[in-house]
């Protein structure tokens, strides 16, 4: 399906980072999606920006390091100070005072610390399937055989050992099994029945950007486990954490602690994965919809 085209689209220089932003909808109350990991760019969003931009103003971006937006090379490009400065240019780019904060997985990161230290942009914000390291992680990640020692499957990654497979989750083995490593990764995002069509969307857009890239990324610097709690206690405006109690990538148990720290409200999506966005999408643009109209009125 040929995608919405945007109303404005462009690029704007952050960091000494060309990052293309698009804008669709003309609404008063602006929402900003922001980027999730550097494995995959704005389509992400596709199944959000048409019926949101029916009631808000939308603005979405490509991160550094994959769709329009340039890839460096080098890891403090991908820092996550940086991360929330690119936001923030894309504000000032698209003429933006205030927006209600968008952000799934490791973008929830940059949307909490946006919101916490730039409380004058922020209508409020969402934290979808937030991989935030206010709690453990799965057990399983901890990868009980190294990447050499891995054969590439492509497989269906829930028909593996999922200790075994999270060894891939290496820069060293995406060096050279990286779309074995695409295929692993979103088969975990998708444990729902029926994803086939979500699995090979993310794969094809995490093709577009390298494994150099990742690697590159994968050596920027994290956000403390303090850091984080400061920034939840911090933050001022409406808040509303969305997490699946079937996510096997970020435990719900985050989802749970970052709406007690921000004092916001917990969605539980019964069944749902890492990317409810994406196999649940009517259900999420409601949610959206409701929770940016309450605080953009």
């Amino acid at each position: 399906m040929k995608p919405l085209a945007p109303d404005i689209s462009g690029f704007v220089d952050s960091e000494g980072v060309r990052i293309h932003y698009e804008v669709s909808g003309s609404a008063s109350a602006t929402i900003l999606l922001l980027p999730t990991w550097t494995i995959v760019h704005k389509r992400m969003w596709k199944a959000q920006v048409p019926y949101l931009s029916r009631h808000f103003r939308v603005v979405s971006y490509d991160g550094p390091g994959n769709g329009l937006s340039d890839r460096p090379a080098k890891g403090a490009a991908y820092h996550h100070d940086v991360q929330v400065r690119h936001a923030l240019a894309v504000l000032d780019a698209t003429g933006t005072d205030s927006a209600v904060l968008i952000g799934l997985s490791q973008g929830a990161a940059w949307a909490l610390q946006l919101a916490a230290q730039h409380r004058d942009r922020t209508l409020g914000a969402i934290f979808i399937a937030a991989s935030l390291a206010i709690t453990e992680g799965h057990p399983a990640r901890a990868a009980t055989l190294r990447p050499a020692d891995l054969p590439p499957s492509r497989v269906p990654a829930l028909e593996c050992d999922p200790p075994q497979h999270w060894g891939k989750y290496d820069p060293a083995y995406w060096r050279n099994h990286y779309e074995d490593f695409l295929w692993f990764f979103f088969g975990m995002c998708f444990p729902e029945p029926h994803s086939t069509k979500q699995i090979e969307d993310c794969i094809r857009w995490g093709l577009d950007t390298t494994p150099e890239v990742l690697v590159a990324e994968a050596d920027a610097a994290r956000p403390t486990k303090e850091a984080i709690e400061d920034w939840c206690r911090t933050v001022s405006s409406p808040s509303l954490a969305i997490h699946g109690d079937h996510d096997l990538i970020s435990p719900i148990s985050r989802g749970r602690r970052l709406a007690e720290l921000t004092g916001g409200d917990l969605i539980v999506l019964e069944g749902a994965g890492h990317l409810p966005i994406a196999r649940d999408p009517v259900k999420l643009n409601l949610l959206i919809r409701d929770f940016a109209l309450s605080v953009s009125r």
